[in-house]
């Protein structure tokens, strides 16, 4: 028994060590893969072309502004607010469940980012519970600029499509710099399903959501990551 408890304690205080170790690497560094690449990679089967993921990663001040104010807008209005976890959201999505209402995701941009980064995409407790450790993690390392730098450079923007940069270029023909605000709410829009939807051309619910990501972004004014007291109208 004692043996076990040992083991048990090595396997945790290892666990603290690399995974502490990397969210400081990542701090600096370019995230050049992800677990969801991986995945996504051997979900194909082997007669699938181009089995290959489309991943270039690019500094923040050459992501649009249009297109780091529409996430904001899209998927999560506190992101300057909250350390990592929106309480409001997640009740709010509670009560809806428990009402049998379609239940809206509740989970941040960090959220996304510490589940895009460290962790494999399949829903479990267990996985939610590493998940608000990697959270609480970056929110504490990471500044409000670089979770959303990694954010863009990590998600799945379409199929086998990672990156704002490699969105960009795929669905508009242009780097990730030069996108207008049309085109940055045509990707965020299609974000809560991107192997599904289509940034363009538009389905007209894509383009239902691309007027209302418009509508909040005119809400929310220019943004500032120096600043947390940017908040959006509902």
């Amino acid at each position: 028994m004692r043996r076990f408890f040992k083991f048990i304690f090595k396997v945790i205080l290892w666990f603290l060590i690399v995974s502490i170790g990397f969210v400081f690497l990542y701090k600096w560094v370019p995230v050049p893969v992800t677990p969801l690449m991986v995945v996504r990679y051997f979900e194909k089967s082997d007669t699938t072309k181009n089995k290959i993921w489309k991943h270039d990663w690019v500094s923040i001040d050459h992501i649009s502004k249009n297109l780091q104010l529409a996430v904001i807008c899209s998927e999560d209005q506190n992101f300057l607010d909250h350390n990592g976890f929106d309480i409001k959201a997640i009740e709010k999505a509670y009560k809806n469940n428990k009402k049998g209402k379609k239940l809206k995701g509740a989970s941040t941009i960090s959220q996304q980012t510490a589940k895009n980064v460290f962790l494999w995409p399949q829903r479990s407790w267990f996985r939610k519970g590493l998940e608000a450790y990697f959270t609480f993690l970056i929110e504490q390392t990471w500044s409000k600029e670089r979770i959303m730098e990694v954010y863009l450079n990590s998600i799945e923007m379409g199929n086998g499509i990672y990156g704002a940069e490699e969105a960009s270029q795929y669905w508009f023909k242009k780097s990730a710099g030069k996108l207008s605000k049309l085109e940055a709410a045509a990707i965020a829009a299609i974000l809560p399903n991107p192997r599904a939807y289509k940034a363009n051309p538009v389905s007209s619910y894509i383009q239902a959501r691309k007027v209302w990501i418009i509508k909040q972004m005119g809400y929310f004014g220019s943004l500032d990551y120096t600043k947390d007291d940017g908040k959006l109208k509902n």
